[in-house]
């Protein structure tokens, strides 16, 4: 297996990556919250882009997986910035961001940031604005108390330790919120959502699509598919997504 390879960022951090050299739009995978770039939907897709001799990048946000810093320390404006220097060292000309839960708000501010640059979308199961939508607006009277005198809150996942949610983070993701403001898409975009996820509901697939401005925008809604998304049957209907979009590009 290749090394990983690290890029020094603007901002001090240190982000572990893996590149694929090969043709086209790059295809640029965005993990989840407190996801890594070893997990079964990057990887997939990266032996995926090889055997059609696709450009494909693959990245740790910081505090995630090899890269430096802690999950604690991070909010969502950091993993922006993280994206943005991954894309602008380590990328040429066209990409097509793939979106996975905040991977998808990372693709949506990417678009904001650097429209020229993106040839079209994938996203799976797409969390933008969850941490106000999510987790703000689900906290108790004691759970925002104890965020603004102690600085965080611990709240249980179904896939790992409990997520520690700061107050920056808070803060920071509601400086970032894409379902308030126009939000222009003007390439193709493919949408993936599992009817029996727990984390992203279906409500949040179809708010997105009613909000967003995009001439060739489709949603599939997969029966009984959960969060992961990452059995064989989804990892095919990720790699038809992908393809379809590059065939446009």
């Amino acid at each position: 297996m290749p090394a990983t390879s690290f890029l020094d960022t603007a901002q001090g951090r240190r982000i572990a990556y893996h590149k694929s050299e090969g043709q086209g739009p790059c295809v640029v995978f965005l993990g989840g919250l407190k996801s890594d770039m070893e997990g079964t939907k990057a990887v997939h897709l990266e032996a995926w882009a090889k055997a059609r001799g696709l450009a494909f990048l693959r990245f740790d946000y910081s505090g995630h997986g090899e890269s430096s810093g802690t999950f604690e320390e991070g909010c969502i404006g950091d993993w922006h910035e993280d994206t943005l220097e991954a894309v602008a060292h380590l990328t040429e000309g066209g990409i097509v961001p793939v979106g996975s839960s905040m991977g998808g708000w990372q693709a949506l501010l990417l678009a904001r940031a650097v429209p020229e640059r993106i040839k079209g979308m994938v996203t799976i199961a797409a969390a933008p604005d969850f941490t106000e939508d999510g987790y703000w607006a689900n906290f108790s009277d004691a759970q925002k108390a104890e965020l603004d005198t102690r600085g965080y809150v611990e709240l249980p996942s179904d896939y790992m330790e409990p997520y520690h949610i700061s107050k920056r983070m808070i803060e920071d993701g509601r400086a970032r919120l894409v379902l308030r403001t126009p939000l222009f898409l003007p390439f193709k975009v493919r949408c993936l959502q599992g009817t029996a996820d727990t984390a992203v509901t279906t409500e949040t697939a179809l708010r997105l699509m009613a909000h967003a401005v995009c001439p060739d925008m489709r949603l599939n809604l997969v029966k009984d598919a959960d969060h992961r998304f990452s059995d064989e049957a989804c990892l095919t209907m990720i790699e038809d997504a992908v393809q379809d979009v590059l065939g446009s590009a």
